[in-house]
């Protein structure tokens, strides 16, 4: 197995020619391929997923097709990481891409919340982290008593956790933990920042020590860049058209659109409207533009005015693609995301908590 990345764009294939021999690798390792492709990914990879949707729904796709011997991940690395948690023993997740990362999973490394969690007080405090966290993340709130959300399930989680303990810690988007309870009827009041990069004892005296819900400072650098502003513009040069946002967009922003809900949410908002309704979408690029080409009778737009988009998702090209599956062919796998046995059993009790709840 080599686990090295490299630079497929030296090919001297064009892209018609790539697509072809993607195309004819796949159909002749049949099932014991799966491709998953998350949403964000651009066409030209994502018309060869088996499946299609979200991180979470493509993690259990992927344990859903034990016929599979290789996981093909058109998506970034903590994705990557969910379906190999998942993933039957045999089973090997591939990323195209290793530097297909995910800046919000970053803004948390496990050794910043363990110094978190040692000021916080541990015995009242319930950690929940949203399924955009490393496997580390994932283990960590496993291993003390704390579940895995999603943007679909975070306020059933919450819930659980404030059931569990007086208190919450949040990781690692602060935005949609803040939406969440806000919604719920926590007043922002409750709720206080852990910032990382301060010395814990601003953090405490911030609120920290005493908040209910306590924050981690992690954002999405694609949902933060839709602003109320865009609300305002777009209603007055559309009157009429409905606002819809993915809950990791800011609070002044989600406050001014019509509705907020998880990337599922948003295409089931926009496949059930009529026929001549508008939408205008706080959610990344790519898939604002397959659901206006989805939907040629319903005006769908983004936002903002500028392409809001996952540079990281943009790393998973055909040129990628192309490259890890000639290897596959050839028998030798490249670019295995693996995750350890102890991680993978501690993440696996907050994915399985979070399941029981869900």
């Amino acid at each position: 197995m080599t686990t090295v990345s490299l630079d497929p764009t030296a090919t001297a294939l064009d892209l018609e020619a790539t697509l072809a021999k993607i195309a004819a690798i796949k159909a002749r390792m049949g099932k014991r391929l799966l491709i998953l492709g998350h949403h964000y990914q651009v066409d030209e990879v994502v018309r060869f997923a088996d499946c299609t949707g979200d991180s979470f729904k493509l993690a259990r796709d992927g344990a859903a097709h034990p016929e599979a011997d290789y996981i093909v991940f058109l998506g970034v690395h903590f994705m990557a990481e969910s379906a190999d948690i998942l993933a039957a023993p045999h089973q090997q997740v591939i990323l195209p891409d290793l530097a297909a990362g995910c800046s919000m999973a970053d803004m948390a490394n496990i050794d910043q919340v363990e110094t978190a969690w040692a000021e916080l007080g541990r015995r009242d405090i319930t950690p929940v982290t949203y399924m955009n966290s490393s496997a580390a993340i994932k283990a960590f709130c496993g291993r003390h008593g704390g579940a895995v959300c999603t943007s679909s399930n975070a306020r059933k989680i919450i819930t659980w956790a404030l059931e569990q303990n007086r208190r919450m810690l949040f990781l690692p988007d602060q935005h949609l933990g803040r939406n969440t309870c806000q919604a719920m009827g926590i007043p922002l009041s409750d709720m206080a920042i852990w910032d990382p990069h301060a010395l814990p004892e601003e953090n405490l005296a911030n609120g920290c020590d005493r908040a209910k819900i306590v924050l981690w400072k992690g954002h999405c650098s694609v949902h933060v860049k839709f602003l109320p502003e865009h609300v305002d513009a777009m209603r007055a040069n559309h009157p009429g058209i409905r606002v819809i946002v993915h809950p990791e967009c800011p609070y002044e922003t989600v406050q001014k659109a019509d509705e907020s809900g998880s990337t599922e949410r948003l295409i089931k908002i926009v496949s059930d409207a009529p026929d001549g309704s508008t939408f205008a979408i706080g959610t990344e690029i790519n898939l604002v533009a397959r659901l206006a080409e989805k939907f040629p009778k319903k005006k769908v737009l983004s936002l903002s005015g500028i392409a809001c988009l996952c540079a990281t998702m943009y790393r998973i090209d055909p040129a990628h693609l192309l490259w890890a599956l000639e290897n596959l062919a050839e028998g030798v796998v490249v670019n295995r995301i693996r995750v350890s046995d102890s991680d993978k059993r501690d993440a696996k009790l907050a994915l399985d908590r979070m399941l029981a709840l869900a």
